[in-house]
């Protein structure tokens, strides 16, 4: 697994890389100092996923995001930050990024990268508690005026749980294939890109 690091501290990129070469499975390509470099060394590279702080110098990680999910929308960014600050994690979520955890909790940097490459979406404990309370602060949204049907809502609400696609078809006595079209008839309907989003969806206007 290709990795990029970016953060404006050079000590902790440079721990970051020690310590996620230890795994076998990981290799660091290339570390960088701010948005402008993390922008151009996924242009250069295309890592499996890119690991970036949000606060630093020049260009956020928040900003460096957005423009390398416009470009590349199947980019896989966690961000790895010092603050649990509300207004970063819903922007965050609305960037695209793939997971968001703390600083603090370094021990879990290396199983939250693998998780993000296997293509689920983490997040640290403390700031998974947060989510449904911030984003029901958000305006709520006509959600009928997307014609959803009884069993979409359901569907969307079993992602937001963190089902899979078999474990969704177990609990609604479905085939996964027919998840999969309900799923993808999902994100036509309300016009998102994947899981990620459908879930933040919910918690954001359905729950």
């Amino acid at each position: 697994m290709n990795i990029i690091i970016v953060d404006d501290d050079a000590f902790v990129s440079a721990s970051l890389k020690i310590i996620l070469e230890s795994y076998s499975d990981i290799t660091v390509l290339a570390t960088g100092a701010n948005g402008h470099d993390a922008i151009s060394l996924y242009d250069t590279y295309i890592p499996d996923v890119l690991l970036m702080d949000i606060r630093m110098e020049g260009m956020d990680g928040l900003t460096a995001s957005k423009e390398i999910i416009t470009g590349h929308s199947d980019a896989k960014i966690l961000l790895l930050t010092t603050f649990a600050d509300d207004d970063y994690i819903i922007k965050a979520i609305r960037t695209g990024a793939k997971g968001y955890i703390l600083k603090q909790d370094f021990e879990t940097v290396a199983s939250a990268i693998t998780a993000v490459h296997n293509g689920q979406t983490v997040f640290g404990n403390e700031i998974m508690n947060k989510i449904p309370t911030l984003l029901q602060a958000e305006d709520r949204f006509d959600y009928p005026s997307y014609n959803l049907t009884e069993k979409e809502f359901e569907l969307i609400r079993l992602i937001a749980d963190g089902l899979n696609n078999k474990e969704i078809a177990e609990q609604l006595f479905l085939s996964e294939g027919t998840v999969r079209n309900y799923l993808s008839n999902i994100l036509m309907k309300l016009d998102l890109r994947d899981r990620t989003q459908v879930a933040c969806f919910y918690y954001k206007n359905l729950l």
